[in-house]
């Protein structure tokens, strides 16, 4: 058995070497750990299995004190020294939670009347396929062309209601409402109410009060997952994310408001990716006259020459906006959007904006000029829905360097992109990304492989780079279902935290150090054994937390208050139990044994029914409550292991090993 033992030494002594010249750190500890641990197999006293149970007793507190090092370095202000080589090899550690150190609080609201125009939208797509198919216009297979689409507006028109969640379908000729028939209305009377128009020829159908009802819970709750995702992609493992009816409720501890604010605008951020073509051949903007430009706003009509197809050419115009002088992008779009608000766009179509920018490369300064129109179909012919994968790149081939944005479709995706760009052939296809036209390329072909690239412009390379993967982060976290408006903020100075930290360390420090002082003034020696299995279940509780990346809050301290009380409860179990039996007049051996045997059904039945109601609380419970349901799972796990595990390897020894003839477990003992 020796000769195995120190077999394993000599291998893990080497195999450590090893991991050290390869700078790996866990496999490091790990042969650390087989080497302690087989060291104390090679003692000589007790039997081999109580060495086994001290040396893993031994290791499980070098690994959770290794854990906790840089925390604990961190936290004392650099009071307990941590070599760097350790510090810099431990990425997780224990953050301040939000009552701890205070932070930024924001409350977004959910835009969810946008979820339901888009589904109503969905359901104006659908109609005009069926309708199509009925008119004999489309076979049913692929998506509606040019031509179709033109042939079906000649016979009946889908326009929008005065709600968000109704459609108007208006037939050119009346006796066509026949073409609503059974095989129509079962397709869409699953969602949609139906009714007859006030006009005649026209058919009202409305989005169900229940189906609008799923439709907002889920923009919510589609919401706050997509936001978590980006939290989690910024590296905000301290952050938490809750709802509170249509609201989403952000907490980020922390003080640096220029991180605060690229914080804010990532979270913000639609990321609503939208393919649409632009209709060059409609020249909108052509009919528009000087004199119906308002004055003093820096609005201007402009031409421009236009592919219309294979060997077309058409002359269209676009109508452009200067920036003022004091007035930012986004305020210039707004004013640009509510001029176009007033024109008479049809409800198939809408009007899309691209920013100007000039780059002077020779200075390497930009200058945001304003934006121009693209007269678009509103619908959608692909979306980021179908994006299962987005990477930033470089563009090296035209000696720019620029950086773009890769992304990739799914399957179907791809036969969709395929199609849209096979059956669009010199024609232009705008890339939209939250309401503003990233860039409008004109398709050469027809594109498969199921890629796109989305250009982030001409510009200073390093804005470019970041830019690139702010939006690869949004992109892989998904878009959200509908925009989402700040409605409040507010900061947490550090002044709150530190008289958080100060008031709730003192009670959790006063209330644990006085339940230690119990144990050892009646308990003796027993109570020192168990204030040290209770010290040792906090060191643990502290390093589990510190590996998962957790986050330290007022109710976490509570909770690590509460499980102490746990762990201080099992040991007065046994110890009660080993009293019993001495009474009895047993033997200090047997009286052990009987006392750990009799007390764990009862001290497993406790801890068992605190951890349910510990995965209760952190399944059903929000911010705070989260924070001590954890801290209350990981302690009630880690005081049954140093409770019943760790005092009993110290009993034994009593026991079987010094062979005590008095065993300390009270003033009459």
């Amino acid at each position: 058995m020796k000769r195995n033992l120190l077999i394993l030494i000599a291998l893990s002594a080497g195999a450590g070497g090893l991991f050290y010249h390869y700078d790996s750190f866990w496999g490091l500890v790990t042969t650390i750990l087989i080497v302690v641990w087989s060291a104390i197999g090679l003692l000589n006293v007790m039997d081999g299995a109580w060495r086994a149970r001290l040396g893993f007793a031994v290791c499980a507190f070098l690994l959770a004190f290794t854990a906790l090092w840089p925390t604990a370095n961190s936290m004392s202000g650099g009071k307990i020294p941590c070599p760097a080589y350790v510090k810099d090899r431990i990425t997780f550690g224990i953050a301040k939670g939000l009552d701890l150190q205070g932070g930024l609080r924001l409350v977004y609201t959910v835009e969810v009347e946008e979820a339901i125009r888009d589904k109503r939208d969905h359901f104006a797509d659908e109609m005009r396929h069926e309708l199509a198919i009925t008119y004999d216009f489309h076979k049913g297979d692929g998506l509606l062309r040019r031509e179709e689409i033109a042939l079906l507006d000649g016979k009946v028109k889908i326009a929008y209601g005065a709600e968000t969640s109704i459609l108007r379908v208006i037939f050119k000729d009346p006796a066509d409402v026949s073409k609503i028939d059974e095989r129509f209305s079962k397709k869409f009377t699953g969602e949609l109410s139906q009714q007859k128009g006030k006009e005649p020829g026209e058919v009202v159908f409305k989005i169900r009060t229940d189906v609008e009802t799923q439709i907002r819970e889920r923009a919510v709750t589609q919401a706050k997952d997509t936001v978590i995702r980006r939290v989690d992609a910024l590296a905000l493992r301290e952050a938490s994310v809750t709802v509170r009816d249509e609201d989403i409720v952000i907490e980020v501890p922390g003080k640096d408001k220029k991180a605060f604010d690229e914080i804010k605008e990532t979270i913000r951020q639609t990321a609503r990716l939208e393919f649409k073509m632009v209709d060059d051949e409609s020249d909108f903007f052509g009919n528009i006259k000087d004199t119906d430009l308002p004055e003093g706003e820096g609005i201007s009509i402009y031409q421009e020459q236009a592919p219309g197809g294979v060997g077309k050419s058409v002359q269209t115009h676009f109508s452009r906006v200067v920036k003022r002088e004091n007035e930012s992008m986004l305020q210039a779009r707004d004013r640009f959007k509510k001029w176009a608000k007033s024109l008479n766009v049809p409800d198939d179509h809408q009007v899309g904006f691209e920013e100007i920018i000039d780059y002077d490369a020779d200075e390497g300064k930009t200058t945001e000029v304003g934006w121009r129109t693209f007269y678009l179909f509103s619908r959608a012919e692909v979306t980021g829905d179908y994006i299962t994968d987005a990477t930033v790149a470089q563009d090296t081939q035209n000696g720019m360097g620029n950086f773009y944005v890769a992304v990739t479709f799914s399957p179907a995706g791809a036969d969709r992109f395929e199609e849209i760009t096979g059956a669009n052939v010199q024609r232009r296809f705008a890339i939209i990304l939250d309401d503003a036209i990233n860039s409008a390329p004109v398709i050469k072909s027809k594109i498969g492989g199921g890629r796109a690239s989305i250009t982030l412009g001409g510009g200073d390379p390093e804005k470019q780079l970041k830019d690139a993967k702010k939006l690869e982060m949004v992109l892989r976290s998904g878009a959200l279902p509908a925009p989402i408006t700040p409605s409040n903020e507010s900061l947490i100075g550090p002044t709150l935290g530190a008289d958080a930290i100060s008031n709730g360390g003192k009670g959790a420090v006063v209330g644990m150090g006085l339940v230690l002082i119990f144990m050892i003034v009646y308990y003796r020696k027993a109570g020192v054994v168990a204030d040290s299995a209770v010290l040792f279940n906090l060191l643990l509780q502290m390093a589990i937390f510190a590996s998962l990346g957790g986050t330290m809050t007022l109710p976490g301290i509570a909770g690590l208050a509460l499980t102490v009380g746990m762990a201080v409860d099992a040991n007065v179990l046994i110890n009660e139990r080993i009293r019993e039996e001495l009474r009895a007049g047993r033997s200090i051996r047997a009286a052990v044994e009987a006392g750990y045997d009799k007390a764990f059904a009862s001290i497993l039945d406790g801890h068992v029914t605190v951890f349910v109601s510990g995965l209760i609380l952190s399944q059903y419970g929000t911010g705070p409550v989260k924070g001590f349901a954890y801290t209350l799972i990981i302690g009630i796990v880690a005081s049954l292991y140093t409770g019943v595990f760790c005092t009993r390897i110290v009993f034994d020894w009593w026991a079987r090993g010094a062979k005590v003839t008095r065993l300390s477990v009270g003033a009459e003992f």
